[in-house]
């Protein structure tokens, strides 16, 4: 069963779908979601939300503030990606889930793709409601990342770019923007992988928009997501990893999940960054994260309804 839903980010209207199971019990655990960078929730969250409530389980599914049907904050640009507002509204979608009848509060998982597989890893450290994370194929650092994506020889001009648009907005001027993606992998866009182009590309002409604004390469740069591994423990940690990832590159989470401490485990899925949401792949991310929440949180002994009154 599915739900149309909004609520309240300080602010910002976020929009999105609750599922909950057929059949379900009285309150049931939660799992909040979101999806990475610049994507909205029809790029395969509903498929991931289908999979965890068939396995009895409730969801909170949003688009990013900014992005898809959410709204931006008054006064702040559309298409803007801040990874610590992100984070933030994961944990206003946390209240919000609390809140449900339907939800037990003190039984809430987090789950993250991508960038926002990095949002859930930081939400799990700081955010003691969340009681088993689960983040794939996920960004670990946005520095290497940058240098990584973007040639060598754009890296003083992208920065000079952003000087210029910062004194731009002073002045009032609109944001300056960019591509997510583009056709050519050498031109100038926010991910410039074939892949990256090819999966956007199919939601040409729905809600998704092919740009942010450029300010989203200098918060994505300065973006250390997994330096918050080691403080999620006590907290059950999922990562599911595509060693052979080349835009978030695979083998710096493989190295990171080194640094968290029990109770982890590390779920490899074949193939790119994109594999994991559809075919094999799919069945295997989606199959680990399932079975990490069912452990986990329907184990849990039920809190305490609580009262937002």
């Amino acid at each position: 069963m599915r739900e149309d839903i909004e609520f309240d980010a300080e602010g910002a209207t976020l929009r999105g779908w609750f599922y909950w199971p057929d059949e379900a019990p009285a309150q049931v655990p939660c799992i909040v979601m979101s999806h990475g960078f610049s994507a909205i929730k029809e790029m395969h969250l509903d498929d991931y939300a289908k999979v965890f409530s068939d396995a009895g389980l409730a969801c909170v599914v949003y688009d990013n503030r900014g992005f898809g049907t959410s709204d931006a904050a008054p006064g702040h640009p559309r298409l803007e990606i801040d990874p610590w507002e992100q984070i933030r509204d994961y944990q206003h979608a946390i209240t919000y889930a609390q809140g449900r009848a339907e939800v037990d509060a003190g039984r809430i998982g987090v789950w993250g793709s991508s960038y926002s597989g990095g949002h859930a890893y930081v939400v799990a450290a700081i955010d003691r409601r969340v009681k088993a994370v689960c983040g794939q194929v996920p960004l670990i650092s946005g520095r290497r990342a940058f240098e990584m994506l973007v040639r060598i020889d754009f890296w003083e001009p992208t920065w000079q770019l952003l000087i210029a648009d910062r004194l731009a907005r002073a002045r009032g001027e609109a944001p300056a923007m960019l591509p997510v993606v583009g056709p050519d992998p050498m031109a100038q866009s926010a991910l410039p992988t074939a892949d990256s182009y090819e999966f956007f590309a199919a939601y040409e002409g729905t809600s998704w928009k092919n740009e942010v604004t450029l300010r989203t390469l200098e918060l994505f740069q300065g973006y250390e997501p997994g330096e918050y591994l080691r403080r999620i423990s006590p907290t059950p940690l999922l990562m599911v990893v595509a060693p052979g990832d080349r835009l978030v590159a695979g083998e710096l989470a493989c190295e990171a999940y080194e640094t968290a401490a029990h109770p982890k485990k590390l779920v490899l899925v074949p193939g790119g960054h994109f594999d994991a949401y559809v075919g094999p792949g799919f069945e295997i991310s989606s199959g680990a994260a399932r079975d990490w929440f069912v452990e986990h949180l329907t184990s849990a002994v039920p809190a305490p309804a609580l009262s937002l009154a």
